[in-house]
């Protein structure tokens, strides 16, 4: 009986509303718990590469497939190249804006380079346009974790543009791009790049960080919960609310 009144002239809108309504909960809280899914495959990724042992990339660790080791631990030796080095735009140290310092380095023993992050300088010191300061010469061993390429942001649209034929070569970017960045250096990069850890023993600029990482579950299955409880709500309470208002109505 219910159901005919619920599919009557009087409620069928009302209906429709509320069974759309409840079909957007229960889509958002599905979109909820395959969010859920993502984190916890990207938390067993990456407890699965921060607790490997330091990856010495030398010339046999350079056969191995780098790009799918993000957060694991590496060393490299090698020199930099700063004729062809890169800023990362909006970067803060605390609450202080600048950049961090993106520098090829040539690794020794081979005729391969790879991107490392060496670390954040204030925003003055980037839009001087002199970094020789921060240079850091001769043969070098960075110690980082190695991180993945990254062409856009995880929210938004933001993205660096494609170098044009001729252009000048970019020195500010938003991500560390190594498809785009290779365009404009003379010579092949790997396919991913090392944020160089904190040393005590190096005190000055630019500031050695290292990525934030939060191995958590999140919100998401509170969030799903709530959408459901939702969907539930309107599903469940609609018909009753019929009810009520056909009784009112016959008094």
């Amino acid at each position: 009986m219910i159901f005919k009144r619920m599919l009557s002239r009087r409620w069928i809108i009302a209906t429709l509303l509320v069974l759309f309504g409840a079909g957007v909960c229960i889509r958002l809280g599905i979109w909820q718990l395959d969010r859920l899914d993502q984190r916890r495959a990207f938390n067993a990724r990456v407890l699965a590469q921060v607790d490997q042992p330091t990856l010495i990339l030398d010339c046999e660790a350079l056969a191995e497939d780098i790009a799918s080791m993000e957060y694991r631990p590496v060393q490299v030796s090698g020199e930099y190249d700063f004729s062809q080095e890169i800023a990362l735009r909006n970067q803060y140290y605390g609450s202080e804006w600048g950049v961090h310092l993106v520098t090829p380095l040539k690794i020794s023993g081979s005729d391969q380079s790879i991107l490392v992050d060496r670390g954040w300088i204030p925003a003055a010191d980037f839009e001087a346009g002199d970094w020789s300061k921060f240079a850091e010469p001769g043969i070098v061993t960075v110690r980082g974790v190695i991180r993945a390429a990254q062409s856009k942001a995880q929210l938004g649209s933001l993205t660096d543009p494609t170098p044009a034929p001729g252009e000048a070569p970019r020195q500010a970017w938003y991500f560390v791009n190594i498809e785009l960045i290779s365009k404009q250096i003379p010579y092949a990069l790997l396919p991913a790049y090392i944020q160089q850890a904190p040393d005590p023993s190096w005190t000055t600029l630019p500031y050695r960080t290292q990525p934030e990482l939060e191995i958590t579950e999140g919100p998401h299955m509170g969030y799903a919960l709530q959408w459901f409880t939702f969907a539930s709500i309107l599903s469940l309470g609609y018909p009753f609310f019929i009810r009520r208002q056909e009784k009112r109505s016959a008094v």
